[in-house]
């Protein structure tokens, strides 16, 4: 199965295009595709995208960051946002065929390399990190490169991840990580006082008391006051409400919003959601947009025989004499239906006269089981994958003198995939057990079919699980596994 990993660099460069060309260049590999790049001059920075497979995509993002340090001076640089390196931060994000473990693992070695390569010293951030204080990323930034620089040696906290405690001399540090889609959004108000967009971006940021999923920073960018903001989980707190909330917050001080920007890439489904909010749709649903609607016929996923033609080929191929897809890619799809299914049942509900007073449950209701619904559709192939992977290790091992090590290490994803698929699960059984008493009654029948196939996941998920932990050599692993198991049983 082919992986797809995305990864959002972030260069202390906005003004030189021969520069960034030159780091786009270093970046320029087989399997690695350039989706946008972005340069702002106030901000002096650019944030490039980029897509490709688990190996290619890791190379291409360490040669980006060896080409910065080359051509990056920290101690000259100067610009609106904060910076640590000339590569600021490297996060990889899971697309598809991959898991935020895997994207762990791909920042861990990414980081390893930067500092074997080029000497210089990585944090890890995000899903990463490697302490609790780590995860956010502007607490490893906190002095930016100045301050790092003068305490890196002497303050314990500023320790580097991976290299010794020196930032290299014009390249800084450099911070990598794994997280989920992050939405880079900007408001632009009709005031140049940049105190203003301060105290709006304190009201607004999680980490002072505002939205959650919101992190956010005042600046002042093309001779206007800017709300700069990093959207973190934008189902769970969407665009729209994150526009109104700035714009709430701007009226207290007698301004408004003129405009705002997106830096870098945006997914369909946050303008879909904004759409929604701002026409008050009802019913709203993504396949009522024409170019959704066209891709799924085209697609096959609604080809004329009915829903019958979508799920055949899955089904089939469960039946086929080969060992995957199996029970653990059995036990993705039925949870990923129960979660459509509980979808169904909250969407039919909302807009309703009668649920009007559960209108903010059964909203936070729909996005998490979206995103449910996603990462349990990836794991149907991802337990498929992770199955093949311990096969091929099996052959490995026997030309290898660390045999043992190789096993583990494939059976550990083995078992991570359909531990993470109870552990779903039991979430998708829990928020549908909420919706039974704020939903129509009359689909209850819908709710108990969404019950039923997500508890037979959790037991077929974890017997996946318990049958790999049975060939591991790691003792300390599997009994760590087994009490998240048993706690699921429970």
């Amino acid at each position: 199965m082919s992986t797809l990993v995305e990864c959002v660099p972030n260069f202390s460069e906005g003004r030189d295009k021969v520069k960034v060309d030159a780091i786009v260049a270093a970046m320029k590999m087989d399997g690695v595709y350039l989706l946008d790049r972005e340069m702002d001059a106030d901000h002096n920075r650019c944030v490039i995208t980029i897509v490709g497979g688990r190996e290619a995509i890791q190379e291409a993002a360490i040669r980006g960051v060896g080409r910065a340090a080359e051509l990056i001076d920290l101690n000259q640089h100067r610009g609106a946002h904060p910076r640590m390196g000339a590569a600021d931060v490297v996060p990889f994000i899971p697309i598809e065929g991959v898991s935020i473990e895997d994207c762990v693992a791909m920042a861990r070695h990414a980081g390893e390399q930067i500092w074997k390569r080029y000497q210089i010293p990585v944090y890890l951030y995000e899903a990463a990190a490697t302490m609790p204080e780590r995860q956010n990323l502007e607490n490893i930034r906190r002095g930016q490169f100045e301050g790092i620089r003068d305490e890196i040696a002497t303050n314990p906290a500023r320790r580097p991840d991976f290299g010794e405690p020196r930032v290299h001399p014009t390249a800084g540090a450099t911070v990598v990580g794994a997280r989920k889609f992050l939405i880079a959004y900007n408001v632009f108000l009709n005031t140049p006082d940049v105190e203003i967009a301060k105290k709006i971006a304190k009201a607004v940021r999680f980490s002072t008391g505002g939205l959650r999923f919101v992190k956010g920073a005042g600046f002042l960018v093309r001779g206007l006051a800017q709300v700069s903001m990093n959207l973190t989980d934008f189902e769970q707190t969407p665009v729209h409400r994150v526009f109104e909330f700035v714009k709430r917050e701007a009226a207290r001080f007698g301004v408004m919003p003129v405009s705002s920007e997106i830096v870098g890439l945006i997914p369909k489904k946050a303008l879909e959601q904004a759409a929604e909010w701002f026409l008050q749709v009802e019913n709203f649903d993504s396949s009522l947009i024409l170019e959704n609607r066209l891709s799924a016929v085209m697609g096959g996923k609604m080809a004329i025989g009915g829903f019958r033609a979508g799920v055949e080929p899955f089904v089939e191929q469960l039946a086929a004499p080969t060992a995957t897809p199996g029970g653990g890619s059995a036990a993705a799809a039925s949870t990923a239906m129960a979660a459509a299914l509980a979808t169904m049942v909250a969407s039919m509900s909302r807009g309703k006269k009668a649920y009007l007073q559960y209108e903010r449950e059964l909203s936070a209701a729909i996005a998490r089981l979206a995103t449910l619904r996603e990462e349990l559709k990836a794991a149907i192939d991802a337990d498929a994958e992770s199955y093949n992977s311990v096969m091929k290790a099996y052959k490995q091992a026997k030309e290898s003198a660390n045999a043992d090590g190789l096993i583990d290490a494939a059976l550990k994803q083995a078992t991570s995939v359909p531990l993470n698929v109870a552990q779903r699960a039991h979430e998708v059984a829990e928020i549908t057990e909420k919706l039974k008493p704020i939903t129509n009654p009359n689909m209850k029948s819908d709710l108990t079919t969404a019950l039923a196939l997500a508890r037979a996941a959790i037991v077929g998920a974890l017997a996946n699980v318990e049958i790999n932990l049975e060939s591991l050599k790691d003792t300390v692993f599997a009994g760590e596994v087994r009490q998240k198991a048993a706690a699921l049983q429970k």
